[in-house]
């Protein structure tokens, strides 16, 4: 079984928004060797404070499940009313925090996140874009209006051309705008697909080869 604990945010770090996260250590993690690391989040529908419910979705989903990933994976909880845009500097410290804590190759860290989450990975890779190697939003959007700030960033965006929730273009417009600047964004659309284009995303092995294909060089 997975290595996988529950973790609250408590001394030594100041948050203005407290997060709650779960925390999975790939097989064979030691101190002695630095691990990448995929942070996750959620859609508006796991928000709250019962971490059951990150449970339920996504990458965290898997895991709970039982998957095996050669990464360390942050699954942090969007607490009510607040949505995950506005916590990017909460996010931030949390990275911060593990990054002190447990052996993370700060060169390898990669950001995910389906519908609310996808909206989360667009505006906290702009906000905070030498942070990250490469990132995989699935069913979002956002940020358009600062393309430059993702210019160079490995991006893989994900969306069912049928989804009545989060229309397509949002993730179209973030595509265009980045391919404009020269960036070669990959972008899979999955026909007929309606809002849940995250499952079939995160049980695909190819996205997670591709993500830890990359590597921040500088």
């Amino acid at each position: 079984m997975p290595h996988q604990k529950s973790l609250s945010l408590q001394k030594d770090v100041s948050y203005s928004v407290n997060l709650n996260y779960l925390l999975y250590l790939p097989p064979g993690y030691d101190q002695q060797e630095k691990w990448p690391l995929v942070l996750f989040l959620h859609g508006i529908g796991e928000r709250g404070d019962d971490l059951s419910r990150v449970e339920s979705i996504g990458l965290a989903h898997n895991i709970a499940e039982g998957e095996d990933f050669p990464f360390i994976a942050i699954s942090p909880q969007c607490p009510l009313p607040h949505v995950w845009p506005e916590l990017t500097v909460e996010l931030n410290s949390l990275l911060d925090d593990i990054i002190a804590n447990y052996a993370v190759d700060t060169s390898r860290i990669y950001l995910t996140g389906l519908s609310m989450g996808g909206y989360g990975t667009w505006y906290m890779a702009a906000r905070f874009p030498e942070r990250f190697a490469a990132i995989a939003p699935i069913c979002g959007g956002g940020a358009w209006w600062v393309p430059e700030k993702l210019q160079n960033m490995p991006a893989w965006v994900f969306h069912g051309d049928a989804d009545p929730v989060v229309p397509l273009h949002h993730s179209s417009d973030m595509v265009n705008a980045l391919r404009e600047l020269g960036n070669d964004v990959r972008f899979t659309v999955y026909p007929g697909v309606t809002h849940n284009s995250w499952t079939q995303t995160y049980q695909n092995p190819e996205l997670y080869a591709w993500l830890l294909s990359h590597q921040k060089t500088d």
